[in-house]
């Protein structure tokens, strides 16, 4: 998967791509970003990205750098691919909706960042596929978003979760019928007068597969 973003502020991304599991997926070329600096797209002279809404307070991206900056990607790679903006103001994304867009971006996605009263309605209008909200609350940045968004996607890749099992049952998976995940636990036995459960120390899966499913929260 190759995933072009579009954001005036690049440099926010560096830090969470450079550690982790996002980082050994980089490594292991199971996705590619790669970046556009909005302000690149623009005639102004210094290289300004924004002016005041229409009948409203606040500063808006303007149309003409983000048709500019979202044209270019789309020549770079010749061919029609999803472009999602990221927003408070549409449906919320959940687990299973992040299944279906890993099936369905199969290679390339443009991803559009907002910022400021965010981007001009024409460019939603003219190029936006897809718009999705990460929850009911605004942020100053799309990065952010962003990058809630991409880490949901790739951990969903082949090989970047190393055990599959993570996957299949973890909160909001399908085996688990789309509940949140049982409770979890590791050694020592006892913390704090706190003790594991007997059941997770018995060996028996049977009974073990029993209480996870009757402590599904």
């Amino acid at each position: 998967m190759n995933i072009h973003i579009i954001s005036i502020f690049p440099e926010a991304f560096d830090s969470y791509f450079s550690s982790s599991i996002l980082w050994n997926a980089q490594k292991n070329n199971l996705f590619q970003v790669h970046f556009y600096k909005l302000n690149d797209f623009s005639d102004k002279k210094f290289k300004h990205i924004d002016d005041k809404a229409y009948g409203m307070h606040g500063q808006v991206i303007s149309p003409e750098p983000t048709a500019k900056a979202i044209d270019f990607v789309l020549e770079k790679i010749w061919k029609k691919v999803p472009i999602i903006y990221l927003t408070p103001a549409w449906e919320l994304l959940q687990q299973e909706k992040v299944e279906k867009y890993v099936e369905e971006f199969e290679e390339d996605i443009i991803i559009l960042c907002g910022h400021y009263e965010w981007v001009d309605q024409r460019i939603r209008d003219l190029y936006v596929t897809h718009e999705i909200s990460i929850w009911e609350y605004v942020l100053s940045s799309g990065e952010l978003s962003a990058m809630v968004f991409i880490d949901s996607l790739v951990r969903h890749l082949p090989w970047v979760l190393w055990n599959k099992i993570s996957l299949e049952e973890e909160s909001f998976s399908e085996k688990l019928d789309r509940k949140k995940e049982y409770p979890v636990y590791t050694r020592p036995a006892t913390f704090r007068w706190l003790e594991v459960p007997e059941i997770l120390r018995s060996w028996d899966h049977g009974k073990i597969e029993k209480w996870k499913f009757d402590n599904l929260q």
